[in-house]
């Protein structure tokens, strides 16, 4: 017997369903994804896609654990990411041996030094001493609960451990981040008119700078794409007075920092516009996932 597809309405209520759900999860997969990427931006990325792997398989299956079943989910979602890195040259290879460095007797990074570790730096590790510190170290999760969520004997956790630990506290300091990206003279002109007008409500010149096709992904909220349906993003922030752009750099990439003008030297959240043909193509805006700014590493242009 053949089923009628769901209405929209039915899968609209169905994913606001799942939000709600996951909703207090969230910050703490971005917080796991962007150390194993070494990106807030990035991370967006690998949780946007755990998250809809885990919306397709939560009616076939059974969750006796929401967290860790989502945990489990983006580590798999960021190895993926890290392979394609390593396609590229990018990402250590080797891990460390289960029997190697079993003893967990290099003591835990503490909160402060944790704190202080640039997200590059974690890209030095492997994958597996990345993950086991992150989950152990930094999220507080037990040896029992990294083990279930990796898949891997706590002794295989031990080790990674001992290992991760060792690198990071000899990496702290010699890592070197990149230099900012520059736009093309283009490109600059046009997103600093974008900044001014957006920040003068001139919202009808913003409307004519959009290409025809244009992508809008209002994170977590709602993705549109076209000039048409992109207009009414205008309109609501045509509503709200909690806002200030300026331009500067989100990890060394050219970005839009947005600030309440109440606490203006603080940056709220960020969008990255993407430029193309001279026009704008591409609109990611984090307003409503203001928990990436906790990892985020900024700069004024």
């Amino acid at each position: 017997m053949n089923h009628a597809p769901a209405s929209p309405e039915v899968l609209a209520e169905a994913r606001e369903a799942f939000g709600r759900m996951v909703e207090a999860v969230r910050p703490k997969l971005h917080r796991y994804c962007a150390r194993m990427t070494g990106s807030v931006i990035d991370a967006e990325d690998v949780v946007q896609d755990a998250l809809a792997k885990a919306y397709y398989l939560l009616p076939t299956t059974e969750v006796a654990n929401l967290e860790a079943w989502l945990m489990t989910i983006a580590h798999n979602k960021a190895i993926d990411h890290i392979r394609k890195r390593r396609r590229q040259g990018t990402e250590p290879l080797d891990d460390v041996p289960p029997q190697a460095a079993a003893s967990e007797a290099v003591p835990p990074l503490e909160a402060r030094e944790t704190a202080q570790l640039a997200l590059s730096v974690y890209l030095q590790l492997t994958p597996m001493q990345r993950s086991c510190v992150i989950l152990k170290d930094v999220m507080g999760y037990s040896l029992a609960e990294v083990s279930e969520m990796l898949d891997a004997s706590v002794g295989a956790i031990k080790a990674a451990l001992h290992r991760g630990r060792e690198n990071l506290r000899r990496l702290a300091t010699s890592v070197d981040e990149a230099a900012p990206q520059r736009l093309g003279d283009v490109e600059a002109r046009l997103l600093a008119r974008y900044v001014d007008r957006f920040n003068a409500r001139d919202f009808d010149a913003v409307r004519a700078m959009l290409a025809d096709d244009v992508r809008l992904d209002l994170v977590e909220r709602e993705e549109r794409r076209g000039a048409a349906q992109v207009a009414h993003y205008y309109t609501n922030y045509g509503k709200v007075a909690d806002w200030h752009l300026s331009i500067g750099f989100v990890e060394g990439r050219p970005a839009v920092l947005v600030a309440d003008p109440a606490t203006p030297d603080e940056v709220a959240y960020f969008m990255l516009i993407r430029i193309e043909d001279g026009k704008v193509a591409g609109i990611r805006d984090y307003r409503y996932t203001r928990h990436v700014m906790i990892d985020a590493v900024t700069a004024a242009g």
